[in-house]
């Protein structure tokens, strides 16, 4: 999901090759862009630590034994953040979403049978994460250095580009956040999101978007006119508008930052004690993406070949 800013720095709510189109290509790119990078060494084999060089390992004295206790009590508990398709409550009351599916597998193979939903705003997921209110997020919170210096993250399950919510006919001709700068518009986006980043990038003025608690009240501001675009992950974007009469989603775009693209890639998050759990949620999530399962969980979630990702979390913190 996209994210990420302000203390929480951690959405928005999710590969980014410059066309948004074929899968191959995107993992292709994703690696040239990050080829720069130093000291990956044997970055996202299975057998390392997927989290960033930044937490300590003396981190597993602290929380080595959270596993085996989860495994004990037979339940983890999972914060989410109410983002389709991304964690949430669906109509009956179930949690579902592309995250919470995926640690349900996960934690199923790790011995632990049972997840439990706590929903909070995504601003709160760190800090509820750090507070224990909840053992892992599950929300496909974006990864990035700000939120690797306060969470140890599994290595991403997607990449993601951005998108926005215009009114139907995109009468001001919106496709990017340097559109918005240009055409002097109104842009909303969520709670933490990491398009506020994004957009101030492009040179528009922190003060002057409208921040909203999700991409519902994105929706709505939008086709109300109190805002001519509401930015967020493409996925999102396209679910949300599903439906509406009066607003329609923009074709995904690259977001830059800095003339470089703004890798947009969700993981899960651990306090970074928990770096055993960390690590034996990594391998079990390698294994879901070598043997293709992976895809398979996500696809009833709008995923698809082109959003999924080689890219580790190591990588990812020291961009």
């Amino acid at each position: 999901m996209a994210p990420p800013q302000g203390n929480e720095t951690g959405k928005t709510d999710n590969d980014r090759a410059p066309d948004g189109r074929t899968g191959a290509g995107r993992r292709i790119s994703r690696r040239s862009l990050l080829a720069g990078l130093t000291a990956l060494g044997a970055a996202g084999a299975m057998g390392t630590a997927a989290g960033c060089s930044r937490v300590p390992e003396a981190g597993k004295a602290g929380e080595g034994n959270l596993l085996e206790r989860l495994r004990a009590q037979g339940t983890v508990r999972l914060g989410i953040a109410g983002e389709v398709p991304y964690g949430y409550i669906n109509k009956q009351g179930e949690l579902t979403g592309e995250a919470p599916e995926i640690a349900k597998v996960v934690f199923k193979r790790l011995g632990v049978e049972n997840v439990v939903p706590v929903p909070t705003e995504f601003g709160s997921l760190i800090p509820g994460l750090r507070s224990q209110q909840f053992d892992v997020v599950s929300a496909g919170m974006y990864i990035n250095p700000d939120r690797c210096e306060q969470v140890i993250f599994s290595d991403p399950e997607y990449v993601m580009l951005d998108a926005f919510i215009v009114r139907k006919g995109n009468p001001k001709d919106l496709h990017s956040y340097e559109d918005i700068v240009e055409k002097g518009a109104k842009m909303a986006t969520g709670t933490a999101y990491a398009e506020i980043d994004y957009a101030v990038a492009a040179g528009v003025d922190r003060g002057d978007i409208l921040i909203l608690p999700d991409q519902v009240a994105g929706l709505a501001a939008v086709e109300q006119g109190r805002a001519d675009v509401f930015a967020g992950t493409s996925l999102t974007v396209r679910q949300v508008v599903e439906g509406s009469d009066r607003a329609e989603a923009t074709e995904p775009f690259q977001p830059m930052v800095d003339g470089e693209p703004a890798i947009g890639a969700g993981g899960f998050a651990f306090r970074p004690t928990a770096t055993v759990l960390r690590d034996e949620f990594n391998r079990e999530l390698h294994r879901l993406k070598e043997s293709g399962e992976l895809l398979e969980i996500m696809r009833p979630f709008g995923f698809t070949e082109d959003e999924m990702t080689d890219l580790t979390a190591k990588e990812l913190c020291a961009s």
